[in-house]
């Protein structure tokens, strides 16, 4: 049963950090499907039920409620979700919510932890907060590895423990360049060395390593090589882009 609290808040008793989590939204039986209206694609708030975790909430992205793109492979969308959650896990980054691929209701999807947040809370209402400028910079620097094409404001949610995670990664990972995000503000910054570190590390593991296996399954090979390419491009130059001259942010913009 949902929970919402006097903020308006939907609570998840289930969290992010908690290290069983991935393996119980794997296992968990997934029911009362609630349709989220206002997304491009057929999503779902589920509710999750597992005989040793109780119930939590998770979003479920189903393959066949995927709307064809002309820029992107059909029916792709929600491994590209995963690849996001992955890719974020082998940096140590923790910018994804936990994302599994398995099946559901309506077939095999995505399932991403619901995370509790207030809408009104986006990126453009907490950018003038100095307190996330780390977190941002970190999101601005990943969305140019994974080449997000739709970084939207209200796809970066803040938790009530004050961290910030994004969602809506579908549209990440084309071999071809496509970056599309609101996150310019922090042009210019250079990126610390320990997250160069965490980069090279990522390239290393990615053609072989057993921690890359899923991410590899996600994506195909020369997707898989672009990546890689970005991450050596970033190294060589670590530094936040300008805006580009061509069409660099979302719409709409939240």
């Amino acid at each position: 049963m949902t929970s919402i609290g006097a903020d308006g808040t939907i609570r998840n008793a289930w969290k992010p950090g908690e290290p069983w989590v991935v393996d119980a939204m794997r296992a968990a039986e997934m029911d009362d499907l609630r349709l989220i209206y206002d997304s491009s694609n057929y999503v779902y708030l589920a509710t999750l039920t597992h005989t040793e975790h109780g119930q939590g909430l998770g979003i479920y992205k189903p393959r066949r409620g995927e709307r064809p793109l002309y820029d992107f492979p059909s029916a792709t969308l929600y491994r590209r979700e995963v690849a996001a959650y992955e890719l974020s896990r082998l940096l140590g980054w923790d910018l994804i919510p936990p994302t599994v691929e398995r099946g559901g209701p309506h077939g095999v999807g995505s399932l991403q932890l619901f995370i509790e947040h207030n809408p009104a809370e986006h990126y453009f209402e907490l950018r003038d907060r100095d307190v996330y400028d780390e977190q941002f910079a970190r999101f601005a620097a990943f969305d140019l590895m994974a080449n997000n094409a739709d970084r939207k404001g209200g796809h970066l949610l803040l938790d009530p423990h004050g961290h910030v995670w994004g969602i809506d990664n579908g549209l990440c990972f084309h071999e071809m360049h496509k970056v599309r995000t609101v996150i310019w503000d922090y042009s210019g910054s250079e990126l610390p060395e320990s997250w160069l570190d965490d980069i090279r590390r990522v390239i290393e593991c990615i053609p072989t390593d057993d921690e890359a296996d899923t991410l590899r399954r996600c994506l195909d090979a020369d997707e898989l090589a672009a990546l890689i390419a970005r991450c050596r491009e970033l190294l060589a130059r670590p530094v936040l882009p300008e805006m580009y001259p061509y069409r660099c942010v979302p719409w709409p913009l939240i």
